[in-house]
């Protein structure tokens, strides 16, 4: 791959961390309740069961939603890693099983829909089982 193609993922790749750490504060902060008093130090606290089943359905659901971004957050550190390391950009599983790095690169579309992809098409097939 080209020095300006790493050059245009790792600053995706980068942007995406910045935007996506930003969510898992604000989500896991309203999921936690840190914003659950108003400014005239009245509890914002349901009153009524099914308020309350509410309000946990919401507060499991942040949290779900942080704990998905935050396994994105470790991809692409990943993905990162593989830049530094000459290795972004090929399907970990075709370079295991011993093809060329022509055979083994993941295509650039599938690179920009999803940057730290770490395998091919048809290997994300085999493994989810398409």
């Amino acid at each position: 791959m080209k020095k300006t193609e790493l050059t245009e993922f790792r600053d995706l790749l980068e942007d995406m961390q910045s935007r996506l750490r930003g969510d898992v504060r604000q989500l896991t902060k309203e999921a936690l309740g840190t914003d659950r008093q108003d400014g005239g130090g009245e509890s914002k606290s349901p009153t009524h069961m099914a308020e309350l089943g509410s309000d946990t359905f919401e507060q499991d659901f942040s949290l779900s939603l942080a704990a998905n971004e935050q396994e994105t957050l470790t991809e692409i550190s990943a993905a990162l890693q593989r830049i530094k390391d000459g290795s972004f950009g090929l399907c970990e599983i075709c370079t295991k099983e011993g093809k060329s790095p022509a055979q083994s690169a993941i295509p650039k579309p599938r690179l920009r829909a999803i940057p730290y992809a770490r395998t091919c098409v048809d290997c994300a097939r085999k493994r989810e089982g398409f």
